[in-house]
């Protein structure tokens, strides 16, 4: 299994819209989102309140091959909302 971390700006989002505004790589085996993936530190913000500039939160994305990691790779960074992305 090949593995690809994203870094995903919720700035101006709320909760995890961020991630499910997200259109997924078909082919991909689990997507999992949340501050264990990585994150700019906790939310200075009221819950329901729109996060901040600058606030970015991690996800992990697993697919069958590393070839396919890397389509999944560019099909992530033409995006809105993802700042990066790295195949393991």
């Amino acid at each position: 299994m090949a593995k690809l971390r994203l870094k995903l700006d919720l700035s101006g989002t709320r909760g995890d819209e961020a991630w499910h505004a997200l259109k997924h790589f078909e082919p991909l085996k689990t997507a999992q989102f949340g501050p264990q993936y990585g994150t700019s530190g906790e939310c200075r913000h009221a819950a329901g309140q729109p996060h901040a500039n600058g606030e970015w939160q991690g996800a992990l994305i697993t697919l069958e091959t590393p070839l396919l990691a890397q389509y999944a790779m560019s099909h992530y960074l033409e995006q809105p909302g993802v700042l990066d992305a790295d195949v393991e």
